[in-house]
């Protein structure tokens, strides 16, 4: 069995972080404090592998912009230094999802086994559909 590939790491200069005002209940303190967090990182310019920038970019994601720029909002957290490691925390982990490439599907034939309990269901649904014909002496 191989070896899983080693864990690519994103460069922290690499990424862009942004401070912004959170959405949502908190009182008074949300209206006051920047704790959230937009984290901004280039794929096209970062230092990851050609495939794996590729695969990123391929996703559906809303959050890749046309330009191939992955924005991130964290604001689950009421600190904004909280914020910014789940934001770097989810981004790693977007990374990670798409760092080891498909496995390929090669064709198969159907085994002799399979091929043979197809013929006989067509068998057994042809004989149940000539008993639905009219009675013949």
């Amino acid at each position: 069995m191989p070896t899983p590939p080693p864990p690519l790491l994103i460069d922290p200069l690499e990424v862009e972080f942004s401070a912004i005002r959170a959405q949502g209940a908190g009182g008074q303190n949300v209206n006051k404090v920047s704790s959230a967090v937009h984290l901004r990182y280039d794929i096209p310019a970062s230092s990851l592998p050609g495939d794996v920038k590729e695969r990123l970019l391929a996703l559906r994601d809303s959050r890749i912009t046309h330009e191939g720029v992955l924005v991130l909002k964290a604001q689950r957290h009421r600190s904004q230094d909280v914020n910014r490691a789940d934001a770097l925390a989810r981004l790693q982990e977007l990374v990670d999802s798409v760092a080891t490439p498909p496995r390929v599907r090669r064709a198969t034939k159907p085994t002799y086994g399979s091929r043979q309990r197809r013929l006989a269901g067509k068998s057994q649904r042809s004989e149940i559909k000539s008993l639905r014909g009219p009675v013949r002496d």
